[in-house]
């Protein structure tokens, strides 16, 4: 027989006291407060009332100065729409520029961010040759490019004798227009091929290898495989470049000023002026409230088609 073994009482199992789940809800809260909270106020403070109080102005005609606001409600709108031709050839400017410069800053960008991602000994050198543009501030880069324009183009058109330089690059409506497209190209390529070499450093090495053992060409590598992985980032350019060229200021005041007569005058300068030196200050932010719904449109729907092209590829 075997012997039995006797068995102390049986303990029962200690359990574990749970935390309060209201201690570390309020902890949790008072965390995310001490971080978020002054961001929000901030956001609140700069972005969100004077967005309202802007709002209510479009709906008066308070010249900015006096304390007396007339409400007169739609009227500034229903003026914008009938009686301003200035602001319709404003806006008509704008867009086309936007296209434009969408257009060549995206190009340039991509095409740096190509070059500079090959195997180049001095790629981190030209990177930064091609950002620096960014780093300078709008109205300082128009004043150097309007001291080109005007005064370097005309000594290299007396040197060569060659008629691109002799050309009055901002006295006439058409070359001004161009001459601010390639300043702007020219200060935000840079910016765009940051994050297109970025993007381009995430696509798989393999892949491409294994597509010219097949035997596909530099042109199919580009379009068939590179370009298809790297949407999101063509997706947040344009999304940057078309915003950035809507809000165009400080580069067109420092260039042409509007002119000559309000040919190269951009949305953005128009409001100002209808705001700050027209004293028409309810206008002027009825002006901005509708500007920035036709941006906000614009943005939107640029997402919303790259982002299915995205899906698609």
């Amino acid at each position: 027989m075997e012997p039995k073994i006797e068995t102390g009482p049986v303990r029962p199992e200690v359990q574990l006291k749970p935390v309060p789940k209201k201690g570390l809800k309020w902890k949790s809260i008072l965390t995310y407060s001490a971080f978020v909270g002054p961001a929000l106020v901030f956001f609140l403070v700069i972005q969100i009332i004077p967005f309202l109080m802007g709002l209510y102005y479009s709906f008066t005609s308070w010249n900015g100065v006096s304390s007396a606001v007339e409400w007169v409600g739609f009227d500034n709108y229903i003026r914008i729409f009938t009686d301003d031709q200035v602001f319709f050839q404003s806006f008509m400017f704008t867009t086309k520029f936007m296209f434009a410069a969408v257009v060549i800053s995206n190009v340039i960008g991509f095409g740096f961010a190509l070059l500079l991602n090959a195997a180049l000994k001095t790629r981190n050198i030209l990177r930064t040759v091609f950002f620096l543009p960014n780093v300078i501030g709008g109205l300082l880069l128009g004043f150097i490019w309007q001291f080109i324009f005007v005064k370097g183009f005309a000594s290299l058109g007396n040197a060569t004798d060659l008629s691109l330089f002799k050309m009055p690059w901002l006295g006439d409506e058409k070359t001004a227009f161009w001459g601010i497209v390639i300043v702007f190209a020219w200060q935000i390529s840079g910016y765009m091929m940051v994050i297109y070499v970025a993007a381009l450093q995430g696509v798989d090495t393999s892949l491409l290898e294994a597509a010219k053992i097949d035997g596909a060409s530099n042109w199919t590598l580009l379009t068939r495989i590179i370009v298809p992985l790297i949407l999101p980032a063509f997706t947040i350019c344009f999304f940057l470049t078309i915003s950035m060229a809507f809000k165009i200021f400080d580069l067109n005041i420092s260039l042409t000023g509007g002119g000559p007569f309000n040919s190269t005058q951009s949305v953005a300068i128009n409001i100002y002026q209808e705001a700050f030196q027209n004293n028409r200050y309810g206008l002027g932010t009825a002006k901005s409230i509708l500007f920035f719904v036709i941006v906000a449109v614009f943005t939107t729907v640029q997402v919303m088609i790259t982002k299915r092209k995205e899906v698609q590829a």
